[in-house]
């Protein structure tokens, strides 16, 4: 039973995180922050690709932020280092991975205590630690099978088990749900649910909507763009000004009436590649408020600009009224 005094708070505060990817720079998670209550169970949720994983590995201190703060009531998770950091993510996190990663060869309570093993506790006290977890999950009667030998939903309740074998406070589930069928989901949904207790925070990134009413908090980070609203407007941009950012949301179209907007991408070695410049008529920007993704590339003035801003129903008028094809076709970069 986890105690209601040791980490009441988990407080995130302009997490940014870059990588790699392709040669060029990506941001899942661009100054992120977020405030996560004792007790309480949060859903990260969001489609493939929004940074659900990245930020749940921020959380469990296996990737290192670019900046920003994690802090898990008094402790601060970004820059431990040795053994702080291998007393952090044994004793205080647990994390419950998508694919289950259980060992084929072993039984489900030899999988529940291999990390009690691997930290050196004997199986004397790791096997009835074990097969209490495993009661408490609900596979008393299966602690002898392998997983071969497990459905799905069975298998994720190992993992669970496995996951808590260290009284964690902070337990991270990743897509819990992702390979189970319906009726499998519900029981996990309900465990999840059951282990947000005080004392512990449990944080599941998924993009399965089921899990919200059992929720205390949601975190969307899809990125959506502002409902379309308002007129057309004249923008004006001065040589060398900033339109939008590379990893922006966007909810607006652009047209260029006078002068030039360079639209560039940042790669991984700090330097920028054009991909465009819009000139006099161009238009650019049209895929992030038609899908709900983020800008991906940044968009300048190389001298005096003068824009019209449309909202995308206003834009697919001009343009050619319900055609997305229309839209995917032209314009200076169909990728901002």
């Amino acid at each position: 039973m986890v105690t209601a005094t040791r980490h009441d708070r988990l407080e995130i505060t302009d997490l940014t995180v870059e990588y790699s990817s392709g040669g060029y720079s990506v941001r899942p998670l661009d100054e992120f922050g977020a405030t996560f209550e004792s007790g309480e169970l949060v859903l990260l949720l969001g489609a493939s690709g929004c940074g659900k994983t990245t930020l749940l590995s921020a959380l469990a201190a296996i990737l290192t932020p670019a900046s920003g703060s994690i802090r898990l009531g008094e402790l601060e998770v970004v820059g431990l280092k040795r053994a702080a950091l291998t007393r952090y993510r044994r004793e205080t996190v647990g994390v419950v991975f998508q694919a289950f990663n259980l060992v084929p060869s072993l039984s489900a309570v030899e999988n529940v205590m291999l990390p009690m093993r691997a930290a050196g506790i004997s199986t004397r006290v790791a096997r009835p630690r074990a097969e209490h977890l495993l009661g408490q999950v609900g596979l008393q009667e299966r602690m002898g099978h392998k997983p071969g030998g497990m459905s799905g939903g069975q298998q994720q309740r190992v993992a669970i088990a496995r996951a808590l074998v260290h009284d964690p406070v902070l337990v991270l589930a990743d897509e819990p749900t992702a390979h189970l069928d319906y009726i499998q989901v519900d029981g996990v949904i309900r465990l999840l649910r059951e282990l947000a207790q005080p004392g512990r925070i449990v944080v599941v990134a998924t993009h399965d909507e089921r899990m919200v009413p059992l929720a205390d908090k949601v975190v969307e980070l899809t990125a959506h763009a502002i409902p379309e609203s308002g007129p057309p407007e004249t923008v004006t941009l001065a040589a060398g000004r900033e339109l939008f950012r590379q990893g922006d949301a966007g909810d607006r179209v652009y047209v260029v009436q006078e002068g030039a907007i360079e639209l560039v991408r940042g790669r991984a070695d700090g330097s920028e590649e054009i991909l465009a410049i819009a000139g006099d008529g161009d238009y650019f920007g049209e895929l992030a408020p038609l899908f709900g993704l983020r800008r991906s590339a940044t968009a300048r003035a190389t001298k005096d600009t003068t824009l019209m801003s449309y909202s995308m129903r206003d834009f697919r008028a001009l343009v050619a009224p319900g055609s997305v094809a229309e839209l995917m076709s032209h314009g200076a970069n169909t990728e901002a």
